[in-house]
């Protein structure tokens, strides 16, 4: 079988950002996936990436350069209609259709749009019918308009379809947590420094401004999809550099609406976890059936911008509810290709967290401890970028280890523009996008004593870039200690590392049930948790029914905060605790 890993096992491209400050500063972005199956192949169109992400299995990744489409506009929308693949991206200035039958020719018929747009998605209904969506705005709706299949020009007006409502929808609250980034005195005096330097922007910009100030929540990423009649309207809310960024979603009886808010909401939402962040994305489904949901993961430590893609399990219930499966949204899962249960439990646990690790030298304030707490924030740093720095994880004991994720970070990366590099626009800001591979070496290895080492992957010679690489043995091997030993990373940059993730099976009992779940309302929109546990971590899950808890929050505490709630709806709760051997269901309240 083959096992993915969010974030998904790809190489992302290194940007060089201009600072306001004039200097560059280095980070990866991949982001706001548009993902489709085509001839029988997945495909994936990230922004900020040049190009494609193709495989066989959704697994497996490669990557393919594109220089016929514009690899700076953000948001890039693929779609299938028929035997074509649409292509269209993001610009406040003009906008194209690109469509090509051979993805891999790069050459595309352009047809020019009759307006510009922001976070386009193309939709082909049943009857032949084009409809194009779009819109990205802390104050303006999304919008959606019919199009004459011929020449992609309009058909009628556009309509709005839905607004931001942060009054009665938790999960399209901003800020960590959903908590406001800035109190009203900070918010008060940063708009009268805006008041005095927003002379001479454009609209486009004073809004990005404000938003940010006063933490104004964006509603974008529009993705639309049709499931026995009923059209399903797909909407990020939050901002990306939180951890509650999501998908919700409308419903409607026609492409164009009206929509009401679907009873499942936030559709796509993973706080919790060693990398949070679910929003802005696509819904596709495969040739066997099954359902699977592709979207932007957060980091936003190097840049505001510095993202990951993610894709889990979905489907649609037998009450037409379409949901997506994120209760261990970062934990190996298996992608047999063949029909799935989405609901499927993970075959291996998390071994590695809170475990104790020891490091060949340590930056300062960079900890060893680092790559085991579950957080992808943080990271263990060599305090030199010589080749043969490591970071060991003593598992405690002798496991049956399957699985391991090795989680390269970016630390304060500044770097001159390489000659001839030519900065270009990318929403506001100024950056080059580095195309060239940049390998990432590494050697694993295990033992069960901490001294007679074997290897388990050796990618020394690697002429790979992949940050997040999954290493599987479905068999699995015995180990107590995990040991990566970093050769080479990109720009000769120290070693640094976030996660050395673990993954296998113990040899005990899994934990007893949580017990003395209090719950207390927070607000309309919030509601604080707490309990007691035996367990390693624990998974919080809730819903608007006892059979729809669709919603999760993973945790390593025995208390949480959970604010993505609905107004005036029925919540039914339950936490799953879980160790090094397994997982166990509690009970269900009714709040």
């Amino acid at each position: 079988m083959n096992y993915l890993c969010n974030p998904i096992n790809i190489s992302y491209k290194y940007q060089f950002n201009k600072t306001m400050s004039g200097e560059i500063s280095v980070s990866r972005e991949a982001a706001d996936p548009s993902m489709i199956m085509f001839k029988s192949r997945y495909y994936i169109f990230p922004s900020m990436t040049c190009g494609f992400l193709y495989s066989d299995d959704m697994a497996e990744w490669k990557f393919y350069a594109l220089k016929s489409l514009p690899a700076y506009d953000y948001a890039p929308d693929v779609r299938v209609v028929g035997d074509y693949v649409y292509f269209c991206a993001s610009s406040h200035e003009s906008c194209s259709f690109y469509r090509t039958k051979d993805l891999f020719s790069d050459k595309f018929e352009e047809i020019k749009s009759a307006f510009p747009f922001w976070d386009p998605n193309l939709f082909a209904d049943d009857d032949g019918r084009i409809y194009l969506y779009w819109g990205s705005s802390p104050n303006l709706p999304l919008y959606g308009i019919e199009l004459n299949p011929a020449d992609m020009m309009p058909i009628g007006e556009k309509k709005e379809l839905i607004v931001s409502n942060v009054n009665e929808l938790g999960y399209e609250r901003s800020g960590e947590n959903h908590v406001p980034p800035r109190s009203p005195e900070q918010i008060a005096e940063m708009l009268k420094g805006f008041e005095q330097g927003s002379e001479g922007m454009s609209e486009e910009l004073k809004n990005s401004a404000l938003a940010y100030i006063t933490g104004a929540p964006y509603i974008e990423g529009v993705w639309m999809n049709k499931h026995n009649g009923i059209y399903y309207l797909q909407y990020a809310s939050s901002g990306s550099r939180y951890n509650v960024y999501g998908d919700g979603v409308y419903v409607g009886d026609s492409p164009l609406g009206p929509f009401k808010l679907a009873k499942n909401n936030p559709y796509s939402y993973k706080p919790g976890g060693f990398i949070p962040g679910a929003g802005h994305g696509s819904t596709m489904e495969d040739q066997y059936g099954n359902l699977w949901h592709t979207a932007t993961m957060r980091i936003n430590m190097s840049h505001h911008f510095e993202r990951r893609v993610g894709i889990w399990p979905a489907g649609w219930d037998h009450d037409g509810d379409l949901f997506c499966n994120q209760r261990y949204g970062d934990w190996p899962i298996s992608v047999e290709q063949a029909k799935l249960d989405p609901w499927a439990k993970p075959e291996w646990m998390l071994l590695s967290y809170g475990k104790t690790a020891k490091a060949s030298s340590c930056a300062e304030g960079k900890i060893h401890t680092s790559v085991t707490d579950e957080n992808v924030q943080t990271w263990w740093k060599a305090s030199s970028n010589k080749p043969g720095e490591w970071i060991e994880v003593d598992l405690g004991k002798e496991y049956d280890v399957h699985a391991v994720q090795i989680n390269f970070a970016d630390d304060g990366l500044s770097l001159p523009l390489p000659e001839g590099a030519e900065l270009k626009g990318a929403l506001h800001e100024q950056r080059w996008i580095d195309e060239t591979p940049q390998p990432t070496r590494w050697k694993l290895e295990g033992s069960t004593d901490g001294s007679n080492n074997f290897v388990i992957e050796d990618k020394s010679d690697a002429n790979t870039d992949l940050p997040h690489d999954l290493v599987v043995n479905e068999k699995g091997i015995k180990a107590r200690f995990i040991k990566l030993t970093v050769v080479a990373l990109p720009y000769g940059q120290a070693a640094c590392v976030s996660g050395l993730r673990v993954f296998g099976l113990g040899s005990g009992k899994a934990p007893e049930k949580a017990t003395d779940l209090t719950v207390n309302r927070a607000g309309d929109l919030d509601l604080d948790l707490s309990w007691k546990g035996t367990g390693t971590g624990y998974v919080v899950e809730w819903g608007y029914a006892p059979d729809k808890l669709y919603h999760s929050y993973q945790v390593f505490e025995q208390s949480v905060r959970i604010g993505g709630l609905v107004k005036g709806q029925e919540t039914y709760i339950r936490v799953d605790s879980f160790n090094d051997s397994g997982i166990t269901e509690g009970d269900i309240i009714k709040v």
